[in-house]
């Protein structure tokens, strides 16, 4: 890829083309799908996804604002462009001295009915708003993401429809071919301790994470698959780490993705337990519209390679400003200035990029 390319890519969006383009973990090449808008395929249900092949983008709640869309050019691969980029200052974990009001208020509002025992689990999210500067580039942005986050799924798309969204998420929803599937449960977080995984790990992460499992585990039965699990064990995403488990399993006939999909979307590490419930509580009280946030997106492909990924640790570029997005997984015994530093350290990784 010459810097020229990259260089496209700010016009692209000045031109309101459509676009992805994304860096899949471990791989040292980037991947790029770019159509027509008025060729851009648009759903109201998951189960739409059955039989489609193309680049996805699903919001956390589908809506006649917030669509299904699916890019359905052809994937090019590229080389990572060879620009030295400035080397930001690392993370360092800092207490945040004080929760907002907003915030609070919220928090109390969620932490009700999980302790008076009507939900399980909830995710409280935020959205940070700044201003953006004159000379932000979101291909540069997206570029330093790719060096900064060499474990995370990279991507920078826009589309009419859905405005310009940047991120890097740790989170893989569903990837496999043929007949090898896998797709994971991620919940829990912690900073890193001097660059390191850490060894301890409380009894709200455990938990929290034991939740997501058990959902999917739950979600894959139902659709008879009977899938190898393990785990859990810690992994590093950016200058966090969570704890992840493993689900690998067979399909017998790779036609029916969308329904797949339907069974996994949203999982708990983005919305509660019991789901159904749980997403309707977020959705009256959360105060926003998450759109493309804690969705998922990705290459869908039932005749070849699929890449899908939940959308974490992101931004929306508008033409004056960036929304930023973050949020934690609340248990009965979660406090708001717990959930407030972690919502904090997540929002670093895309205030790296800035």
């Amino acid at each position: 890829m010459k810097e020229e390319k990259l260089m496209a890519i700010d016009a692209a969006i000045q031109q309101n083309k459509s676009f992805a383009i994304y860096r899949i973990p471990g791989e040292n090449q980037l991947r790029f799908v770019a159509t027509d808008n008025d060729a851009i395929h648009t759903y109201y249900d998951i189960e739409a996804l059955n039989q489609q092949m193309g680049f996805v983008i699903a919001p956390f709640r589908i809506s006649d604002e917030c669509p299904i869309l699916c890019l359905q050019g052809k994937e090019e691969i590229l080389d990572i462009p060879s620009i030295m980029l400035s080397e930001d200052n690392h993370f360092s974990h800092q207490p945040v001295p004080q929760t907002s009001p907003g915030y609070l208020k919220r928090f109390h509002k969620f932490i009700t009915p999980l302790r008076e025992k009507k939900l399980d689990k909830l995710v409280l999210s935020r959205q940070v708003i700044t201003d953006r500067t004159e000379d932000f580039s979101p291909a540069l942005a997206f570029l330093r993401a790719c060096q900064r986050y060499v474990r995370s799924y990279v991507y920078l798309f826009h589309t009419p429809q859905t405005g310009t969204w940047l991120g890097s998420t740790p989170e893989i929803l569903l990837s496999g071919e043929k007949g090898s599937w896998y797709t994971a449960a991620l919940a829990g977080t912690q900073p890193l301790i001097n660059g390191k995984l850490p060894l301890i790990w409380s009894e709200k992460n455990y938990e929290e994470q034991q939740l997501v499992v058990t959902y999917i585990h739950n979600q894959l039965k139902s659709a008879g698959i009977t899938p190898e699990e393990y785990g859990p064990y810690a992994v590093q995403a950016g200058e966090l780490s969570h704890l992840k488990s493993d689900f690998r399993f067979s399909l017998p006939d790779n036609n029916y993705l969308g329904d797949l999909l339907k069974l996994l979307h949203p999982t708990p590490a983005v919305c509660g337990l019991p789901r159904e419930e749980a997403y309707r509580f977020i959705l009256y009280n959360e105060g926003y519209d998450r759109r493309y946030y804690s969705g998922f997106l990705g290459w869908l492909n039932p005749e070849g390679k699929s890449d899908l990924y939940v959308n974490l640790r992101c931004m929306e570029i508008e033409e004056k400003r960036l929304k930023l997005y973050a949020g934690g997984g609340l248990l009965p015994s979660s406090t708001a200035t717990e959930e407030w530093q972690e919502t904090e350290d997540k929002l670093r990784t895309m205030k790296a990029l800035i």
